[in-house]
């Protein structure tokens, strides 16, 4: 499992702060947390990325998070996937790289 969580359905209230303090729990390391927001409204989309300081974090996160709630709203926390291009294959990320 990767490092980097994908997070949706979240409230419009929820911030960086609460999830940083959901997905630290029981000693979990975050690295950042970044809620992706509308770039007219500037409001919430509803979903974040989250990097966790390890795979067992991640894996531990996953587990205790997924399904829970913050904020009134029921989690759902994924391991995150690359984007996709509309080529084939993933944007960014580096991994296919020769």
């Amino acid at each position: 499992m990767g490092k980097r969580l994908h997070v949706g359905n979240l409230s419009f209230e929820t911030t960086t702060e609460s999830l940083t303090t959901a997905f630290g729990q029981d000693g979990r390391s975050v690295e950042s947390v970044s809620i992706v927001m509308d770039r007219d409204s500037g409001k919430s989309r509803g979903f974040a990325f989250i990097e966790m300081g390890s795979d067992g974090d991640a894996l531990g996160a996953v587990k205790a998070l997924h399904g829970t709630e913050v904020d009134g709203r029921a989690l759902r926390v994924s391991e995150a996937e690359g984007r996709k291009s509309p080529f084939g294959g993933t944007l960014g990320g580096g991994e296919n790289r020769r």
